[in-house]
Parts: structure tokens; C-alpha cells; sequence
């Protein structure tokens, strides 16, 4: 098995040297204990910081799209990938060393299409953490997946067509649920990993205003507008830094 890693990064230069350290030390330990390989691919979306930099310096393989759409970012890196098995994490996000490990295990079951990883967000404000475990619970309950980190047999990514390129936001939730109609067609399943967990940056949490941030996760504004770029600038281009 290789595990290919994609990680779609627009000026994450600050946050992507503690991301790639954390996927460099996994991707260490699953091959020091299984003998998996894994790759990680940096896809910059147009950066003009240090994002380039610190991903070579940490022997990451640097490929480039320049249209600034989250979802045409990821598939751009699927598109290099080599391994049968392609991981996608946030530039922002932190892994365990186990997360490697774990999705092999998960992986090695043939009827697996792939899942999604726990988040664990751990806001500041004390308003945002009861938030964001609220709707930690509705995920659960609503069987959505978050983007922050989730995996998909190669083949099956590309019979799903990848993410869909004309969603500007909940397009990772979008494909976590194709993924598991086309399982449920083909006798499969997609798994929900809760025994390990990744840590996004909170940081559009804690610096935002929390009407700001109420806005813009908040489903009914999302299904409205998540096909209308116009809306998303602020999440993608003017994040803070």
C-alpha cells in the first residue's frame, strides 16, 4: 500500500511547517512498523508567502494550481498522486503519528471506500467551544464529515469524480456523502474514524466576530449559497494569517 497525502495550501507558510512535521513524523512511524510508504504532495494554490519553502524544506513534493477553489485544489493533487490510497489533510491541521497506521488498518478491509477523522477544534472563546461541540453532534447524528481530514481508495475518488468543482463551501461534506451512496449501491462502507483525531487551527473562530462565524457555518446559508464564489472570499483568500 502508499498512502498519497494531499495538503491544498494559499499562504499557510506560518501553520504548514507544524502540519508537514506532524504528517512526516506518521508517515515514519506506519512505515517503521508496517512497512508503508507514503508521499506527501503540497499543492500551493498561488502563494506569494513562504508556503513553497517550508513544504520543499520538508520533503514535500510541490505541485502548483493557481485558481483559488478549494475543491479543483484538491483534485489537482490527486492527479499526482501515486499511491492507491489518497489522504487529504488542511495546511492548518495537525495529525497524531498513529493516523497513518489507522487508516491502513481501516484500508486493508477490501469493502472500505474510504472516511473521514474526528476533529478536534479547541476555540478560545468559551460561546465558540459550546458551538463547535454542538455540531459535533449534529455531524454524528447527520452522518457529515468534514474536510479537515478525510480518505478515499484511489479509484473510487476518480469513479466520484473528486470533489465537485462548483462548490465553493461544504464540498468535502459533499463528497463523504456520495461516497457513502456509492458504497450503500456496491455493498461497501465509508468509515467515521473516532479513535483518532486531528486538530484544525481555530483561528477564523477566535479572531472572527461570532456572527461571522455563525454566518458562515450555518447549513441553510451554506446550501443557498455554496455554489456562488462570491460569498466564500473571506474563508479561503482573506483567512487570518
Amino acid at each position: 500500500m502508499l498512502i498519497s497525502v494531499i495538503v491544498p495550501a494559499f499562504n499557510e507558510g506560518r501553520y504548514l511547517d507544524g502540519t508537514l512535521s506532524a504528517l512526516n513524523r506518521a508517515k515514519a512511524l506506519v512505515r517503521s512498523e508496517r512497512g508503508i510508504q507514503a508521499e506527501i504532495i503540497v499543492v500551493d494554490n498561488d502563494s506569494d508567502d513562504s508556503t513553497v519553502d517550508v513544504a520543499r524544506a520538508l520533503d514535500a513534493i510541490v505541485v502548483s494550481e493557481p485558481l483559488h477553489n478549494i475543491a479543483k485544489v484538491r483534485n489537482t493533487g490527486a492527479k499526482f498522486c501515486n499511491g492507491d490510497v489518497i489522504v487529504f489533510v488542511d495546511a492548518d491541521t495537525l495529525v497524531p503519528d498513529n493516523l497513518f497506521a489507522r487508516i491502513a488498518d481501516a484500508m486493508s478491509d477490501s469493502t472500505c471506500f474510504g472516511g473521514a477523522v474526528d476533529p478536534e477544534y479547541r476555540p478560545m472563546k468559551p460561546a465558540v467551544k459550546v458551538y463547535v461541540q454542538l455540531w459535533r453532534i449534529i455531524g454524528k447524528l447527520t452522518g457529515m464529515a468534514q474536510g479537515a481530514a478525510q480518505f478515499y481508495r484511489k479509484d473510487i475518488f476518480f469513479t466520484l469524480k473528486g470533489y465537485d468543482e462548483t462548490l465553493f463551501m461544504g464540498e468535502d461534506v459533499d463528497l463523504y456523502w456520495r461516497s457513502k451512496k456509492l458504497a450503500r449501491r456496491q455493498n461497501g462502507r465509508v468509515l467515521y474514524l473516532e479513535d483518532v483525531r486531528v486538530v484544525p487551527s481555530t483561528r477564523r473562530f477566535d479572531q472572527w466576530r461570532l456572527w461571522r462565524t455563525l454566518l458562515w457555518t450555518n447549513p441553510f446559508f451554506i446550501l443557498m449559497f455554496r455554489r456562488n464564489k462570491k460569498y466564500w472570499h473571506g474563508w479561503y483568500t482573506a483567512v487570518p494569517r
